[in-house]
């Protein structure tokens, strides 16, 4: 008789303890690698503490077998269009390099979308770097459209 072992996934919350694993996939990139830092640096925690803080921002994290291996950030914008909507902004969406290719992110992006439609968001919303075409492919099967060309301004 074959056995078959299905790992455990959950979603939640960040906790101060995951911030090392989260800031080391913000810096698992080509575009991370030159901008973050050490994971131990202060600035990350205090970070996570302003985000924890504010209710219109989750730092969510993908566990599986008690290991962290996805992150993103939610954060829920008021606004007065579409009647007042709230919108949902998904931002720094990592998977760790050992667990990518095997359905992670997809089954982030829906549990993201569940938890906005479940809050009446009307809308969810990210952008993605130009540099990264194979996510871009990625949030098209998901059904997001490219509908506006995002611009910043870099401040330091």
């Amino acid at each position: 008789m074959e056995s078959h072992y299905v790992l455990s996934l959950i979603f939640r919350r960040a906790r101060k303890e995951d911030v090392p694993a989260i800031v080391a996939m913000l810096a698992d990139d080509h575009l991370g690698a030159g901008r973050e830092g050490d994971p131990g640096d202060e600035r990350y925690l205090a970070a996570f503490e302003h985000i924890d803080a504010n209710p219109r921002d989750e730092l969510i994290v993908a566990e599986q077998d008690g290991k962290v291996v996805g992150t993103m950030q939610l954060t829920y914008l008021a606004g007065l269009s579409r009647l007042g909507a709230e919108r949902c902004q998904i931002e720094a969406v990592r998977v760790a390099a050992a667990t990518r290719g095997q359905g992670l992110g997809g089954k982030m992006i829906t549990w993201a979308v569940d938890r906005a439609r479940a809050r009446g968001c009307a809308m969810v919303q990210l952008t993605s770097d130009r540099s990264r075409p194979e996510a871009h492919r990625f949030y098209d099967t998901l059904g997001f459209t490219a509908s506006h060309v995002g611009y910043k301004l870099n401040l330091g």
